[in-house]
């Protein structure tokens, strides 16, 4: 993992494409995108199966392993209407048995609008963003908020790297800004959109079960 600090808050990045607001044991998950596959299945689109079990499986590794208090997901929980399939919730139902005294939070994305909210069974707390957690602000759409340090997502970020002979490397990152840090999209079937060089700020690239930083 690296460590960084953002606001006076420590924040842990780590490989799994996920960040830990340490003081809290606050978990913080952007763009799980679950049920995309069934969504595009129901489209009549041939994509592989589970999926959904491989996202929520990583999910309880992070929660055991870092002693999570508490999970937020920073936006698109959900896919789309598709990810409410019957196959789809009883995964997430059974996820949430298992970490049943686990305290919830969804922040709104654009996709949950359209995917509507998860079952009221599934105990989540669910908000608009902005979420304030002290000076951080925890959101889905990545922008600037006075007064506050955004950590969001949507945007689900990759850097493209070159090596010799043509090579040619997209992976996924954390881009640490100024005022703003996108996190990297959590869902194991989700695309990526490359960060642009000079949009300045950090980049930490996933690679593998470690993060590294990009030079300028």
């Amino acid at each position: 993992m690296v460590t960084i600090t953002v606001a006076g808050r420590v924040l842990a990045l780590l490989p799994q494409k996920a960040a830990l607001i340490v003081d809290s044991r606050t978990l913080l998950i952007a763009d799980a995108h679950i049920g995309k596959a069934a969504s595009f299945r129901a489209l009549g689109v041939p994509v592989p199966r589970g999926t959904t079990s491989e996202t929520l499986a990583a999910l309880s590794e992070l929660i055991v392993r870092h002693d999570v208090r508490r999970l937020v997901f920073l936006g698109d929980l959900l896919h789309a209407r598709a990810a409410h399939a019957k196959a789809t919730l009883a995964a997430l139902t059974h996820w949430r048995e298992t970490h049943a005294a686990l305290p919830l939070v969804l922040v709104r994305g654009n996709h949950d609008d359209r995917a509507g909210d998860p079952p009221d069974s599934l105990g989540f707390e669910i908000v608009d963003e902005p979420l304030r957690d002290g000076a951080l602000a925890l959101c889905h759409h990545p922008g600037p908020i006075d007064g506050a340090y955004v950590i969001a997502g949507h945007r689900h970020p990759c850097v493209s790297l070159h090596g010799r002979a043509h090579e040619h490397l997209r992976l996924p990152c954390f881009h640490v800004g100024e005022r703003v840090m996108v996190l990297p999209a959590f869902g194991s079937f989700t695309g990526m959109h490359a960060v642009r060089r000079d949009e300045g700020g950090r980049i930490f690239a996933v690679a593998g079960d470690a993060l590294r930083e990009v030079p300028a």
